[in-house]
């Protein structure tokens, strides 16, 4: 005798394949293990081994051995806000001059690993950017800015990554809040993707599709956030992790280093209400957030569209994202964003 199903129930079971319009790369909202959005705040965290502030790195870093600020914000006072100073452990090794040596190995290709690697740090020991005020938070942005215009013509700099990890398993090792640059001579092949990817859709389809997921978005109101005169906050169609969130400019920009200050006070409203809602959600998770914006090659990119990605880190990869990279979301963007917005701002 055949057992009987809720079609109801079978139809909300089945998981769903869905694709990038930009990169091409497929992800999995797996509703058939789908979580309830409170779900997440329940997950354990793991804390950054916390030192105290007269031992932090970043509190005072001429007592603790930090390399001489590139940068350096203060206050009417004279105290410092902000600080920018190289990496004392740095990925990539400053130039001692414009030349990058290449060598070939039978099949395989290596080069100097040159470049820049900085550190952005606001003053305050424990109050992660969603905590600042706006104003703080545009500084920060300021800073992102001032040091991508001042690395970009660099000989041995064709792509700059900024960056913030929060969290243990989003890999951050000091507790005191930061952000990365790092310059670098190679562009990645995801970026690549992405480049390809938005130039594509343009041929077809004569529009940014950055420009198009804009539109689409404002339209229908699935998937918005948060949204202010000049930035949209929403989680992409495509998500690759639970509650992965975007910012990005609702004019197209192709370039995030030719923000305007009204663009960054903006941005930094944006920015501090996407962490706040993804941290009190979910009870302030490890994640990592990054600039996408257009390589500084030399070259032109009038089809990118420079944004903002957040990542929360929900999940870790195991057999199947490994050796497919499609990755897996327990939950679908539709409810997380719900979740996401009645959140406070």
């Amino acid at each position: 005798m055949e057992k009987k199903t809720n079609k109801k129930q079978t139809k909300n079971s089945i998981s769903e394949l869905r694709q990038d319009p930009v990169s091409g790369d497929w992800v999995v909202i797996a509703t058939g293990r789908a979580k309830r959005p409170e779900d997440f705040a329940k997950q354990k965290r793991t804390q950054v081994e916390e030192d105290s502030e007269k031992k932090c790195f970043f509190c005072y870093p001429e007592e603790t051995g930090q390399k001489k600020d590139v940068l350096i914000y203060k206050n009417s006072q004279g105290e410092w806000t902000l600080r920018v100073f190289p990496n004392k452990y740095p990925a990539f090794s400053r130039p001692k001059n414009n030349r990058i040596q290449h060598k070939e190995e039978g099949p395989y290709f290596k080069m100097d690993s040159i470049g820049y690697h900085e550190l952005i740090i606001t003053r305050d020991h424990k109050k992660q950017l969603a905590e600042l005020d706006v104003l703080e938070v545009a500084e920060v942005i300021d800073a992102y800015q001032d040091r991508y215009i001042n690395l970009m013509n660099k000989k041995s700099v064709n792509y700059i990554d900024i960056f913030q990890n929060h969290g243990k398993e989003a890999g951050a090792s000091v507790a005191h809040p930061h952000s990365q640059l790092v310059a670098i001579p190679v562009i990645s092949p995801y970026v690549k993707r992405e480049l390809e990817g938005a130039e594509k859709y343009y041929r077809m389809n004569k529009q940014c599709v950055y420009c198009a997921i804009i539109e689409w978005e404002k339209e229908h109101r699935q998937r918005i956030v948060f949204e202010n005169d000049k930035y949209l906050v929403f989680c992409p169609f495509a998500s690759r992790v639970a509650f992965e969130t975007w910012i990005i400019p609702k004019e197209h920009h192709p370039y995030f280093e030719r923000i305007s200050a009204q663009e960054k006070v903006q941005l930094a409203e944006a920015l501090k209400t996407a962490l706040k809602k993804i941290s009190e959600a979910l009870n302030n998770p490890a994640y990592n957030f990054y600039i996408r914006t257009s390589p500084a090659d030399g070259q032109d990119y009038p089809h990118f569209h420079w944004h903002i990605e957040i990542l929360p880190k929900m999940s870790e990869w195991a057999g199947f994202e490994l050796s497919t990279e499609i990755e897996i979301s327990t939950i679908q963007p539709e409810v997380a964003t719900k979740f996401l917005r009645n959140q406070k701002k």
